[in-house]
This record gives C-alpha cells, sequence and structure tokens, in this order.
C-alpha cells in the first residue's frame, strides 16, 4: 500500500489521482500525526508525504520512522523547494524529492525505482 501525507486537499487528491490511475492500493492523511494513529503504517510499501505541514513535517516524519527503525521508500514532496533540504534528505535516504507540481510519469519513475510491483491492487 502506497500512503499519501499531505495537507493540501488538492495536492493530495492529484497524487491520489495518480496512484489511482497507474493500479495501486492506497491510503490518504491529512497530517503525519494521522497517519502514525492510522493501522495502515506496518502496511506501507512506500510513503508520499509533503515536507510543510502543520504538526509533524514530511521531513520529521521521515526521520522518525528511520530512527523506529521503518526504512519505507519515501518520495518527499514539496511546494516550496530548497536544495539544501534537498540534498538531507536524499543523504538521509529518501528515494526522491520532488517540487510540486510534478507529472504522472515523474510519479511512476519513483515508483518504480521503490520497486513496487508488489502493492499493485489484483485486476
Amino acid at each position: 500500500m502506497i500512503s499519501i501525507i499531505d495537507d493540501d486537499v488538492c495536492a493530495r487528491e492529484a497524487t491520489e489521482a495518480i496512484i489511482r490511475s497507474l493500479g495501486y492500493a492506497l491510503a490518504t492523511y491529512e497530517s503525519a500525526e494521522d497517519f502514525l494513529g492510522s493501522q495502515n503504517v506496518n502496511d506501507t510499501s512506500c510513503l508520499i508525504t509533503d515536507v510543510h505541514m502543520p504538526g509533524l513535517s514530511g521531513v520529521e516524519l521521515y526521520q522518525h520512522l528511520r530512527a523506529d527503525g521503518f526504512a519505507v521508500p519515501t518520495i518527499v514532496v514539496t511546494g516550496q523547494p530548497d536544495e539544501t533540504m534537498r540534498r538531507e534528505v536524499l543523504a538521509a535516504g529518501a528515494i526522491a524529492f520532488l517540487s510540486k507540481p510534478f507529472g504522472k510519469q515523474t510519479l511512476l519513475d519513483c515508483l518504480r525505482a521503490a520497486n513496487l510491483h508488489q502493492t499493485k491492487r489484483s485486476a
């Protein structure tokens, strides 16, 4: 399952539409805290998280998960690209740091890098 975390409803729904069109199972959350409180954390095979959110940021969420030994492939997205943050996130092990808006092919390339073929819904 792919988990999408973004407090921006429009961005979250746009990412959800792309993921659904590619045939992947998914769950969406408007905050890192909602995700952490869900029953889907351990079922998440890829995490797509926004950087700037109330409460825990996407970067803080990623660091928290890594510190707990949960090394899920993570795609970090932002509407406010920052080169220093990009370098830090990628150096910490995220598979991508994307600037919003991003296209379907860009996201598909990231999902392929995460090796997610096994998470597709059965037809």
